[in-house]
C-alpha cells in the first residue's frame, strides 16, 4: 500500500499523529491539511481538514460528536466516498482492535502543544444551528414535544421530496427478495403485510400510535376499509395526514389527533399499530408505554410494533443520532423488547427481522438526496443536508454491520381463558404480499 508524500512538519502529518493516538493505531484513511500537506494511505479515501476551527472543535468535543459538528459545518469533508470512508475506519477498529484510549495529562498536554503549534487553539467553537437543543426534564411531556418537533417537523416539502409517493418514513418489505421491486411498492408491501397481521377487516377500528405522515392510516382506511384514529406529536405531519384524509374522501374512517401518546383515552380497539415510534419512548418510560398498549387493545386484539433495536454490545443510535436526528431515543436488544411486551400481559406471537430490508430502504433515500441535492439545499440549507447525508450513510452502514437492527413484533391481548384468536399458521400474511 503506498502513502502519500508529506512534510513531517506539515499540519497533516502533525493532526495524523493526534488521530493514532486517540485510536490506538495507525489511521486507515488518508488526511489532508488546510495547508496543502497530506499523508496516510494514497489509495483510501481522503478526510480534508479545511480549516483549525475543527481541530479546536474537536479539542473541546471528542469523539464522534465533535467530529460530527465538524462535518456538518463543513469543516471536515471526505474526498471521495463517505461510506467507504466510514466502512475502513470500522473495520479497523474491529479487526485491528482500535480502540479510544482514556489520555491522561501527558496525552492532553501534547495534543494542546500540537494545537497551539497550528495555530488552533481558542474559545469553544457553539454548536452548529441544526444540532437539537432540548431544555426540561428527559421525557416530560414538553421535551418530548420538542424532541419530535426537532425531526418531523423539519419540512414537508423536504420529506416529500425525499421519500416516495407513500410518505412512509419507515423500513420497507421487499416481498420475496425482489431485486427490481422499487421503493414505493417495498413501502406497500409492508402496509399490506402489518394490515394482514394485524387482521384488519372492514370496520376494525385501528389505533396508529406516531402515525407519521399516515401511509399506514390512509392505507388501511383505504385497502382495509378500517376505521382509524391517527395519533402523532409533529404538528406538520398532522397537518399533511388530515389534508390527505380530506383529498381521498376518508372523513368518515380516519381521525386524526395530535397528542402524546400518555395522553390517548378510551381503549377496546380491534387493533393497534406504532411503526418506530417505540424508539422514541425512553428506557424507563417502555414499561407504561407497554401498558399503554395492552389497555387500549381490546381482549383478542393484535398489537404490531415496529421498532429498531441495536445488538448487544452495540451502543444503538451513537451521540451524532442523538445530537441531530433523534434526541433522547432509546434501542434495546429485540429480546428485552419482547420481554417488557410481555411482562405488560400481551402474547408476542411473532417476531420479523427487516435489517437486511433496511439496508436497501436507506440506500434508496440517499439515492434520492444525492440526486435532489441542489433542491434539499435550496429547501433546508447545506448544514441541514449534510446532517442528512452522514445520517443516511452512517445508518446504512450500522445496519449492514448489524449494529442496529428493525424487527416487527406481533402480539395479542389474550382472553382471561387464555384465547388469542391468532390463526394456526402465519401463511396468510405472505401470500401474494403486493396488492396491485
Amino acid at each position: 500500500m503506498t502513502t502519500a508524500r508529506t512534510a513531517r512538519t506539515g499540519a497533516a502529518h502533525r493532526l495524523a499523529g493526534l488521530a493514532e493516538d486517540a485510536l490506538g493505531g495507525p489511521l486507515p484513511v488518508r488526511l489532508r491539511a488546510w495547508d496543502g500537506t497530506e499523508t496516510g494511505p494514497a489509495d483510501a479515501p481522503a478526510i480534508v481538514v479545511r480549516s483549525r476551527r475543527a481541530l479546536r472543535r474537536l479539542l473541546w468535543q471528542p469523539g464522534e460528536l465533535g467530529l460530527a459538528q465538524a462535518y456538518v459545518t463543513g469543516e471536515i469533508d471526505i474526498d471521495g466516498d463517505l461510506a467507504g470512508g466510514l466502512r475502513l475506519m470500522w473495520a479497523a477498529t474491529r479487526e485491528r482492535r482500535l480502540h479510544a484510549p482514556r489520555p491522561g495529562l501527558a496525552d492532553k498536554a501534547r495534543a494542546v502543544g500540537t494545537a497551539v503549534r497550528l495555530g488552533a487553539v481558542g474559545p469553544r467553537p457553539p454548536a452548529p444551528a441544526s444540532q437539537a437543543r432540548l431544555r426540561g426534564g428527559l421525557h416530560t411531556r414538553s421535551r418530548d414535544r420538542a424532541a419530535i418537533s426537532h425531526h418531523y417537523d423539519l419540512s414537508n416539502d423536504f420529506y416529500r421530496l425525499l421519500l416516495d409517493e407513500t410518505m412512509a418514513y419507515s423500513c420497507g418489505y421487499w416481498a420475496n427478495g425482489e431485486p427490481d421491486a422499487d421503493p414505493a411498492g417495498a413501502q406497500r408491501a409492508k402496509l399490506e403485510l402489518i394490515c394482514r397481521k394485524l387482521g384488519l377487516t372492514a370496520g376494525a377500528r385501528l389505533l396508529d400510535i406516531g402515525c407519521g405522515w399516515g401511509s399506514l392510516t390512509l392505507y388501511a382506511a383505504e385497502q382495509h376499509k378500517a376505521q382509524v384514529t391517527a395519533v402523532t406529536l409533529a404538528q406538520e405531519q398532522a397537518a399533511h395526514v388530515r389534508e390527505q384524509v380530506r383529498a381521498r374522501g376518508l372523513e368518515h374512517r380516519v381521525e386524526v389527533i395530535c397528542q402524546d401518546y400518555r395522553d390517548i383515552t378510551g381503549g377496546d380497539y380491534d387493533a393497534v399499530s406504532t411503526v418506530e415510534m417505540g424508539e422514541h419512548v425512553g428506557d424507563a418510560e417502555y414499561p407504561a408505554f407497554a401498558a399503554a398498549l395492552h389497555r387500549l387493545v381490546r381482549p383478542r386484539g393484535r398489537v404490531l410494533v415496529q421498532q429498531m433495536s441495536r445488538g448487544r454490545s452495540a451502543p444503538g443510535g451513537g451521540a451524532f443520532i442523538e445530537a441531530y436526528i433523534a434526541p433522547d431515543m432509546h434501542m434495546r436488544p429485540l429480546g428485552e423488547t419482547v420481554q417488557l411486551l410481555e411482562e405488560a400481559g400481551l402474547e408476542v406471537r411473532h417476531t420479523e427481522s427487516l435489517r437486511e430490508h433496511y439496508i436497501r430502504t436507506v440506500a434508496a433515500w440517499h439515492q434520492t438526496l444525492e440526486r435532489r441535492w441542489d433542491d434539499v439545499v435550496r429547501l433546508v440549507g447545506e448544514e441541514t443536508a449534510r446532517v442528512w447525508r452522514l445520517y443516511l450513510v452512517g445508518g446504512a452502514l450500522a445496519f449492514e454491520q448489524r449494529r442496529m437492527g428493525v424487527d416487527q413484533i406481533l402480539g395479542v391481548r389474550p382472553t382471561r381463558e387464555g384465547v388469542s384468536g391468532m390463526p394456526a399458521t402465519p401463511a396468510e400474511w405472505y401470500a401474494r404480499l403486493e396488492r396491485p
